[in-house]
């Protein structure tokens, strides 16, 4: 009868579970086919974490350098060089701290001293072979130096500069600002704000052999209010003179563009062999051009819901280096409802944009239309090549062409996304997205882009889009959502590691490191792999293992389109193979008439759905249980809340995933009368109060299996007729146990000190022998006093109600 307690104690726990009845079986399709936490993920050796340091923080800044096999990260007053092996051994830090001068200043200017007025690291940047660019906020006084890291991985070099260079219009004064930065050809292209009030945003191009070059100041045309989230060089010909630097921000939207104040998401074009104006324009870019990023869901009603909020950009190369595919996320800026998206741009589409009209205000009340006069020529945004126009230099562009380009800095035609949709959408969980990496991956049905996208929650979402009919009709899976950091918090930074098969994340606690793939995880038996859908996946005939491409066996088996088992695993020898049968668990459980039970079965798949049949124990027959007033189908498995006598018999659990059948569970439930519980009950008392305690045993009495107090617990949750009595009623048994354990635990340890007292005195007092027979009472009315509970449960009028 012992384990009718556990019975009780699973009844209470069932009460935390939120009964959904018939809509906890609808359709799953927008889940996380599994979910790891974070607990999850260490046990099984797929997570290694650097904690970080006690007086570091914001590990947001990122190099990652394959050849040399490290990760560098830059932080509060810290740079770190890990190694892409494993980050928790063998890495180097070099403290970088603003100088005590300017950390006053910092203070006094009305910053906060811990949070603001430390050097935040915010540019890394390869510079040459042995060094590196980096760059720090320097307690709002921006500062860069050189960081020399050795030619070769054995060189073992990581050392900080002397040499301090002033950061303006490199780094940001402010380290809570979004910044972009990257160096090309020694010179350094960021997106910053340049003074100590956070309103000058720019683009700059600094160190080299040039001028330094910038956008136009205080024109909110050209930049209002800006966020930089990434710059890229994107080549426009196989002409390196028609190279281009592309820009990705949010700003907040220009006037008369939008009727409130609104954050538009953009992209910004600029000639890499820009010079700037001769007369107009001197040390500004000329060709300086920027568009509307949208990434919107069509409504019904024909109203759009947009993502504007730009937070992170990803280029996946192709074939052709002139056309990435730019996969960008983005989250909404409304405040009646939080939501995230995935858009992906093709270079072909924004290039157009850029070719197409230029905005221009005009009219009565200023709007924006469409410029319909004469473009001069050149065009403005061209490159000075011998591609187009033959110009050298943009110093030798002609003045109207500047002119143009001065007032005309935005394109009235937005680009929209690759099927004019985002492919993958969230507004329906309490996380948003923050960044994005996408690995290519083989598979044996064709090539399949998997994405991992960070969290504000800490988490990773895996996911990968499978074409239906064509590229035109995409089926978002989510494979996995992984808990990476032991505590909720934005993932700010990640990069990918095809060379190891690792994902390396930052946050401000510290940093993980997680691989791609975890095959082991998804199962024992070719249709759990199968089932998967990982392309990075597939059964080899013994296990499910990592994909290879070049080895070709006849026994792999894998199918990402369709994750079909029936198709893929039918014809293997043994069928407990397909069909997870090897791994069914059995068991029995005990159930009171009148009371109720729970029957827990939870599929690893959260996709998958579950349904129950029920055998009696003489009948072969089968028959499904549905959802009514007495049986209630939750996620985690099947409610019953009025046990009858013919509900003995057998149980069997099924999760239905794609198509494919698995049994779980098979559980035995034996229906116990309320005739028969009566004389167990009665027996179980006379036990208890047959098990006395002598006055002058000091002792405590070992308790049997039957003296568990159980019954007037029991019968009580039985006679409860809602719910919420029934909370009430289990935080009430959880109360008493935690009592009655701790008192017994102070008593034992009494008697215990007592007792070790005893030995150490070779002649016992009167006061001693007094004091012994008093534990020994407490103890006895301790005994009582629950036995006399139990014999009042007995005298209740045990009319038995559904819980």
């Amino acid at each position: 009868m012992g384990s009718l307690w556990g019975s009780i104690m699973l009844l209470c726990g069932l009460v935390l579970l939120r009964i959904e009845g018939s809509g906890a079986q609808q359709t799953k399709d927008n889940v996380p086919r599994l979910k790891l936490s974070y607990k999850d993920m260490l046990e099984s050796n797929n997570l290694v974490t650097f904690e970080g340091l006690a007086n570091s923080s914001a590990y947001h800044t990122f190099l990652l350098d394959e050849e040399k096999g490290r990760l560098v990260v830059g932080a509060k007053d810290h740079i770190f060089s890990f190694n892409l092996l494993n980050i928790s051994r063998d890495y180097t830090q070099i403290p970088w701290l603003a100088s005590p001068t300017r950390r006053d200043e910092c203070k006094w200017a009305g910053k906060d001293l811990s949070r603001e007025c430390s050097n935040f690291i915010k540019v890394l940047q390869p510079f040459n072979q042995t060094h590196l660019y980096v760059c720090g906020t320097g307690a709002f006084h921006p500062v860069c130096s050189y960081l020399e890291v050795g030619k070769k991985p054995e060189d073992s070099v990581f050392k900080l500069e002397p040499l301090i260079e002033n950061g303006r219009g490199k780094s940001p004064y402010d380290p809570k600002l979004l910044t972009a930065s990257m160096l090309i050809d020694g010179e350094l292209y960021a997106g910053t704000s340049a003074d100590f009030m956070g309103r000058d945003f720019a683009i700059f191009r600094t160190l080299g052999k040039h001028h330094p070059i910038r956008t136009e100041q205080h024109d909110s045309r050209w930049l209002n209010d800006p966020r930089f989230v990434g710059v890229h060089l994107i080549p426009e010909s196989d002409n390196p003179e028609d190279d281009k630097i592309y820009l990705l921000f949010k700003e907040n939207a220009m006037d008369g563009e939008h009727a409130g104040k609104a954050t538009h998401a953009r992209i910004g074009q600029l000639c890499k062999n820009d010079l700037g104006g001769h007369r107009s324009l001197v040390n500004k870019w000329t060709t300086f051009l920027k568009a509307r990023l949208i990434c919107s869901v069509p409504g019904s009603n024909g109203i759009d819901t947009h993502f504007d909020e730009l937070q992170d950009v990803f280029l996946m190369s192709t074939k052709d280096p002139k056309s990435p595919i730019i996969y960008a996320v983005f989250t909404t800026s409304s405040n009646i409802f939080k939501g995230s998206a995935v858009c992906m741009y093709s270079m072909a589409d924004i290039r157009r944009v850029f070719l197409g009209p230029y905005a221009h205000r005009d009219g009565p009340n200023y709007q924006w239309v469409p410029f319909q006069g004469r473009v001069p020529y050149p065009r403005p945004g061209t490159c000075p090549s011998k591609t187009f126009g033959g110009f050298d230099t943009t110093k030798d562009l002609p003045d109207e062409v500047v002119t143009f380009a001065r007032s005309h800095p935005a394109m009235f035609n937005p680009v929209y996304p690759i099927n004019n949709r985002p492919i993958i959408v969230k507004t329906d969980v309490d996380y948003q997205f923050t960044q994005i990496v996408v690995d290519k991956v083989e598979a044996e049905d064709g090539q399949y882009d998997v994405m991992f996208i960070g969290t504000d929650m800490g988490t990773i979402l895996k996911v990968v889009s499978i074409p239906r009919g064509s590229w035109h009709d995409l089926e978002e899976v989510l494979l996995e959502e992984m808990t990476v950091f032991r505590e909720p918090t934005a993932i700010k930074a990640m990069e990918l590691s095809t060379k190891q098969q690792q994902l390396y994340l930052g946050s401000d606690i510290g940093v993980s490191q997680m691989p791609l793939h975890r095959c082991e995880v998804y199962g024992k038996a070719c249709a759990e792999c199968c089932l998967a859908r990982d392309p990075y996946c597939a059964w080899d005939g013994t296990e499910c293992s990592r994909y290879f491409p070049m080895a070709k066996r006849r026994t792999r088996r894998q199918d990402i389109r369709n994750g079909d088992p029936l198709t893929q695993c039918s014809d293997l020898q043994h069928h407990d193979e397909l069909s997870g049968q090897a791994t069914l668990l059995d068991k029995s459980v005990y159930g009171v008439e009148n009371s109720s039970t729970f029957l827990e079965c939870s599929p690893k798949s959260q996709r998958a759905l579950t349904y129950w049949q029920y055998q009696h124990s003489t009948d072969d027959r089968k028959q499904e249980i549905k959802s009514e007033e007495r049986f209630i189908r939750t996620d985690q498995g099947l409610l019953i809340r009025t046990l009858n006598k013919k509900d003995s018999g057998i149980y069997l659990c099924q999760a239905v995933e794609h198509g494919f059948i698995q049994t779980l569970l098979k559980v035995t439930l034996e229906v116990i009368d309320t005739e028969r519980l009566e004389d167990l009950l009665h027996r179980d008392e006379a036990a208890a109060a047959a098990a006395v305690v002598p006055a002058r045993d000091l002792s405590p009495p070992q308790e049997t299996p039957t003296q568990r107090l159980w019954y007037r617990d029991f019968l009580s949750l039985v006679n409860h007729p809602t719910l919420s009595s029934v909370d009430e009623f289990c935080e009430q048994v959880w109360k008493r146990e935690r009592k009655h354990r701790r008192q017994k635990a102070q008593l034992v340890q009494q008697v215990q000190t007592h007792q070790q007292h005893q030995q150490q005195q070779k002649v016992v007092n009167p006061r001693t022998h007094m004091h012994a027979q008093g534990l020994a009472a407490k103890w006895k009315h301790l005994q009582e006093r629950q036995k006399g509970r139990n014999r009042r449960t007995h005298e209740l009028e045990r009319a038995p109600r559904s819980v």
